[in-house]
C-alpha cells in the first residue's frame, strides 16, 4: 500500500499564523529578510484521515526564507518511517506564498505547493504535480473564522474547500516568554473521482431486451474529514517549540468491491505533530 499524507498542509504552513502571534522579537514586524529553520515529526501520516496499512510516521526538516513579512519560500525534505523502512528519503516539497491582512482584523495566505518526489517513490502524493491553496481568516477576541480553498493539479483537476473555527489564548511570562494555545475545529471537503457501475435494461416496447452493465466516471464534491486540534507554541526569543495534537474523523471513503488495494483506508485517529523552529 502506498503512503498517503498531505505534506503541503501538514507542516509547511500549518503554524505560520500561530507562530507569528507568538513571536517575541518586535524586529520581525519590520520589512527585513529572514531565514528560519525547523524540524518536525508527525506520529501518523494521513491525508484527511486516510492512511497506509503500515501506519507510517514522518520527519520533515523545513527551511524558510522570508523576503519580508509578506513573501516567503520554503523547502521540506520528506523522510518516512514504518515497520518496513527506516528514515527513507521520499522527496522534497517546495512552497512559495504570500501572507497579508489587516492588523487584528483579518489575515490571508495564498501559496503554491510543488512536490518534487523521487521517481520510484511509493507516495500517493507523487501523482500531484502542484497545489494552489488560499485562505482568509476573520480575527476577533471571541472566535476566529477561516475559509479556504485549493486546486490540485495531477492527471486531473481536483478542488477542495475548508472551513474552521478557532480561539487563540495567549500567555506572557517574565523573561520575554510567550505561550499560545489555539483550540480549533475544521471541516474539509474536496472532489473525488471514481467509477460508478449500474445496470440498464434494454428493450423496445414489449420485447424483453437484455441487461447491460454500464461504467460511468463520476466526479463529486464530498466532505472528506472533520478535525479537532490544539496547536501550541512556546516562544522564547527567536526559538519556538511547537506541539499540535489532533483528532481526525475521515468521511466518504472510496471503496472498490473485492479490491482492497484500490480502496481508501481510513479510520478515526489521534496523531501528534511536534517541532522546533529557530529564526535568524
Amino acid at each position: 500500500m502506498k503512503y498517503i499524507y498531505n505534506i503541503g498542509l501538514l507542516i509547511i504552513t500549518s503554524f505560520f499564523s500561530l507562530v507569528a502571534i507568538a513571536q517575541t522579537d518586535p524586529e520581525t514586524a519590520k520589512e527585513r529578510t529572514e531565514f528560519k529553520l525547523g524540524a518536525y515529526y508527525n506520529s501518523n501520516l494521513n491525508y484527511y484521515g486516510r492512511t497506509d496499512s503500515l501506519k507510517s510516521s514522518g520527519f520533515f526538516p523545513v527551511i524558510e526564507f522570508w523576503a519580508n513579512k509578506h513573501f516567503y519560500l520554503t523547502a521540506a525534505p520528506v523522510f518516512v518511517n514504518n515497520r518496513t523502512i527506516s528514515f527513507e528519503y521520499a522527496g522534497t516539497v517546495a512552497t512559495a506564498g504570500v501572507r497579508f491582512g489587516t492588523e487584528n482584523k483579518s489575515t490571508n495566505n495564498i501559496y503554491l505547493v510543488k512536490p518534487i518526489y523521487k521517481s520510484n517513490t511509493q507516495l500517493v502524493q507523487s501523482a500531484l504535480n502542484a497545489q494552489l491553496i488560499g485562505s482568509h481568516t476573520w480575527l476577533n477576541k471571541i472566535i476566529n473564522i477561516t475559509i479556504g480553498g485549493d486546486v490540485k493539479l495531477s492527471d486531473n483537476l481536483d478542488y477542495g474547500l475548508s472551513g474552521g473555527l478557532d480561539h487563540i489564548i495567549r500567555f506572557e511570562f517574565p523573561g520575554n516568554l510567550i505561550l499560545v494555545i489555539d483550540p480549533s475545529a475544521t471541516i474539509n471537503a474536496g472532489t473525488q473521482q471514481f467509477t460508478k457501475t449500474s445496470y440498464k435494461q434494454s428493450g423496445i416496447l414489449l420485447l424483453p431486451g437484455v441487461q447491460q452493465k454500464v461504467n460511468e466516471d463520476v466526479k463529486k464534491l464530498n466532505i472528506l474529514s472533520y478535525e479537532l486540534s490544539m496547536p501550541v507554541v512556546f516562544a522564547a526569543g527567536k526559538l519556538q517549540v511547537i506541539l499540535n495534537p489532533a483528532y481526525v474523523i475521515p468521511q466518504n471513503l472510496i471503496t472498490v468491491t473485492n479490491r482492497p488495494d484500490l480502496s481508501e483506508r481510513g479510520e478515526k485517529m489521534f496523531y501528534t505533530t511536534i517541532g522546533l523552529k529557530v529564526n535568524f
